[in-house]
This record gives C-alpha cells, structure tokens and sequence, in this order.
C-alpha cells in the first residue's frame, strides 16, 4: 500500500465534503456492530470512512435529513425539560 497515495485520496475526499458534519451510516461488524446507525461526524473522519471502505458511506440514502430533524426535536425536548423544570426556582 503506497501511503501517500493513500493519505492524498483522504485529503481529496475530504476537500469535497461541503458540510461541517457530514452524516454516515454505519456497516456491519464482524464483532457484532450494527448496520445502519447514522452519526454526524468530521470531514476528515468522513473522508477516511470513505476511503477505507472503499465505497460511499455518507448521506446517500436520503436519511440524513430525517436524522437531523430528530436529533433536533429531542434537543428542543431536553431543553424544554431543564427550563420548565424546579431546577431554577
């Protein structure tokens, strides 16, 4: 394996992720990890996903979005439970 080849196909990749976050899926495991699992992450861990697995693993189903919506929903839950709670009075 030539590594700078390597590390520049990283690079490469990652120059062209616009999103400060990117959202991936996750792949399954020989130890058991789960399939399917969205998390946001940094460009460059994007990226290595990315080249490492030698396909696309970001957004590319659409769900992205959808998963956003809800980490933002239960976030606005969570602070409405703080705010409305005894915990200032």
């Amino acid at each position: 394996m030539d590594l700078r080849m390597y590390y520049q196909k990283i690079r490469d990749t990652e120059a062209k992720i616009a999103d400060p976050f990117p959202v991936v899926e996750s792949c399954e495991t020989p130890d058991g990890g789960p399939a399917g699992r969205l998390t946001e992450v940094t460009p460059a861990l994007a990226a290595r996903m990315i080249v490492e697995r030698g396909r696309e693993t970001g957004d590319g189903s659409g769900r992205g979005g959808a998963f956003r919506e809800e980490r933002a929903t239960a976030k606005q839950a969570a602070d409405e439970a703080v705010d409305g709670g005894e915990r200032y009075k």
